[in-house]
């Protein structure tokens, strides 16, 4: 087994931890069984769960049992947000949700194959709503509830913050008891003796920590602990995980993976070399040339090429990789775009200036459709690139300034693909 403490402190993950050495003592005389839990608070995890989830993956490569923990029960309650109170969700929702988020978590860990007796680090998928839905209200404030100090629970950052504004409901004032709660139940269940998280989580954390050690007294699984990694910020000060479309998931409906390639692809020199450490699994030697090669040709983008390729590759798979990196070459020029089925390249065109047109295919006029797309100012701006040699329709350059669209030049999904100079690209979506 690799030294994980190490490992994890090397790639700047680990925020807080309940007592380092004698965790550290207590991996290197493992294994032991660790989890994490994610709340279905959406139909699919977003990028801002890869922290967690391949922090456990990393757990298990170093001859460690990680748990991923869906939140069946405590989902349909909701973490308490710092400024305002959750939507509560249908229980069908929620299910169809925790089953989503089951299904993807499994890209991340190494389960038990079909037909096969579990090995020591196979991963278990576990669901808290198994043991939350049966346990009733007496039982919660008998057993659970008399173990928590409603002084120390006010005194809770989120908490706090709530009661200076709007308030916040008993229903998630309560939520810490239910996730404190999941400790103890894969504590007895599994011989669970560590949570890792969000920094965020710090609180949920060491209170499940104090009720194992109040309810199990004399802890026969061995000394419980707990772990957090920092949350990431981007070097421009926005917010980890966002663009200027909203949220970037995992689930391939919400966010393609031609926009999931771009996010990477996008990182901030300042910032690649952390994703790279975080997000991918490469070797210390290897994120340090990609590191070397930023610092000397930083135009080449090797080191973010890497990283959206490792991602791509890890949530989407292979074959959706390469159809990334061929719409990519193929938008300026690189590659055949009449070899990208449609839902590629409209997902390619996604972010870039379009135009929807109608009408016969024949009548349409390319500085029309330069100008209506917005790639050029206006049709006289269209006419110059096309005399100075600067448009391209589907990568062909355009030497008449009275050329028109023709039915071959219409690719798979009813696109265009426009091009003015080098790197400049817009499309035209033929409806009807």
């Amino acid at each position: 087994m690799i030294d994980i403490i190490d490992e994890l402190q090397w790639r700047g993950l680990i925020a807080q931890t309940t007592d380092l050495d004698a965790l550290r003592k207590a991996l290197a005389d493992g294994p032991i069984t660790l989890y994490c839990g994610f709340d279905p608070t959406a139909g699919s995890l977003h990028v801002g769960h890869l922290t967690q989830a391949l922090t456990l993956a990393r757990f298990q490569q170093a001859g460690h049992r990680p748990i991923a923990l869906v939140g069946g029960g405590t989902g349909l309650i909701g973490d308490p947000k710092p400024n305002a109170e959750r939507q509560m969700n249908s229980v069908e929702t929620v299910r169809g949700w925790v089953g989503n988020l089951a299904g993807q978590l499994s890209a991340f860990l190494r389960f038990t194959p079909e037909g096969e007796p579990a090995g020591p680090t196979d991963a278990v998928l576990a669901n808290n709503g198994d043991w939350l839905g049966e346990i009733n209200a007496i039982e919660l404030l008998r057993d659970v509830g008399k173990h928590f100090s409603i002084n120390q629970m006010l005194a809770r950052e989120t908490v706090r913050s709530r009661l200076d504004g709007e308030g916040m409901s008993y229903t998630e004032f309560s939520y810490v008891l239910l996730q404190s709660y999941d400790f103890v139940e894969l504590y007895r269940r599994y011989g669970c003796t560590l949570q890792t998280g969000g920094s965020d989580q710090w609180g949920n954390i060491t209170a499940g920590l104090d009720l194992v050690r109040r309810i199990e007294g004399n802890e026969p699984h061995g000394q419980a602990h707990g772990l957090t990694t920092n949350l990431l910020t981007k070097a421009d000060g926005t917010k980890f995980g966002k663009t200027e479309s909203g949220t970037v998931w995992l689930d391939p409906e919400l966010t393609s993976p031609y926009a999931f390639y771009q996010f990477w692809f996008n990182a901030d020199d300042r910032d690649v070399i952390r994703y790279l450490k975080v997000f991918t699994f490469l070797s210390r030697e290897e994120i340090e040339d990609l590191e070397r090669q930023t610092q000397e040709r930083p135009q080449a983008r090797a080191a973010q090429r890497t990283l959206a390729e490792q991602l791509t590759t890890l949530v989407h798979g292979a074959e959706e990789t390469r159809k990334v990196k061929e719409a990519s070459l193929a938008l300026f020029g690189r590659a055949d775009l009449s070899e990208l089925d449609g839902p590629t390249l409209g997902a390619a065109l996604a972010e870039v200036p379009k135009a929807e047109v109608s009408g016969p295919v024949g009548d349409l006029l390319v500085v029309d459709l330069f100008a209506q797309s917005g790639l050029a100012p206006s049709k006289s701006a269209a006419r110059r690139a096309i005399q100075e040699g600067g448009a391209y329709v589907n990568n062909v350059k355009v030497t008449d300034v009275e050329a028109r669209i023709g039915p071959d030049d219409v690719l798979g999904g009813g696109f265009v693909v426009l091009r003015k100079g080098k790197r400049n690209v817009g499309g035209v979506v033929l409806r009807g």
